[in-house]
């Protein structure tokens, strides 16, 4: 773990350089979201994937990105969802507020909030960090879907209390709006050199099914959950 924050935060700002070249031109705000179905013209709901290039699958083709790959688990397991991939390169919380309603059509179930790591890389306020996730998960919320929120770390030498500040967020977070936590989305992943990209940010193929699985462990109770109470009498 050690090994992998002290990288990231070395690495991070080219990272972030690197992630906006890789963006479209089109505006974070605007930009439709991917899906990630293979069954067009059948109308299920949705699970919404929604973050950064963690999620976007940076790197990586798409049907090898984290909601590629859920998808391809939840249909093996025969849960009939459909997947959208919302996840921008670069994207911020703050941004994530300005794109979240466009992301919350169409029958949206759940939402996997996956944001905040490139606000630590930059080191900015945990506060106004926060209030953007907030904000995020109470718009999906009130939208009726049910919300995961993807812990992240801040790097090392960020300082104790920034490290501190950032490792509380997510669990406060997860408390104050009832919505489940997934710890560490890169649990088992970060600081292994062959579960990464060459950026030691990033995960490759492999790692990336790693974070699908984690993703999956804590999404598969709810999805239980979603089908009892939907044959109930």
């Amino acid at each position: 773990m050690k090994i992998f924050l002290f990288s990231l935060f070395c690495v991070g700002i080219l990272s972030l350089g690197a992630c906006q070249r890789n963006r479209s031109n089109q505006p974070a705000s605007t930009m439709p979201p991917t899906t990630t179905t293979d069954a067009p013209g059948k109308s299920l709901p949705k699970i919404v994937a929604f973050g950064d290039s963690l999620t976007a699958g940076l790197g990586l083709q798409p049907s090898q990105s984290y909601p590629a790959l859920l998808q391809k688990r939840l249909q093996e397991e025969g849960y009939e969802y459909e997947v959208v991939n919302a996840g921008i390169s670069g994207d911020t919380s703050a941004g994530g507020v300005r794109r979240i309603d466009w992301s919350l059509q169409d029958n949206v179930k759940f939402v996997i909030v996956e944001l905040g790591a490139n606000d630590v890389l930059r080191l900015q306020p945990v506060e106004p960090m926060k209030q953007n996730l907030s904000a995020i998960i109470e718009r999906a919320k009130a939208k009726g879907a049910t919300v995961l929120l993807a812990g992240m770390e801040a790097p090392t030498n960020s300082g104790s209390e920034y490290r501190k500040a950032v490792h509380e967020a997510f669990p406060a977070l997860a408390k104050q709006h009832q919505a489940v936590l997934i710890p560490f989305f890169l649990e088992g992943v970060a600081g292994l050199d062959s579960l990464n990209q060459g950026d030691g940010i990033h995960p490759n193929v492999e790692g990336t099914k790693r974070v699908t699985e984690t993703v999956y462990q804590y999404l598969k109770p709810l999805l239980d959950k979603a089908k009892a109470a939907a044959i109930a009498p």
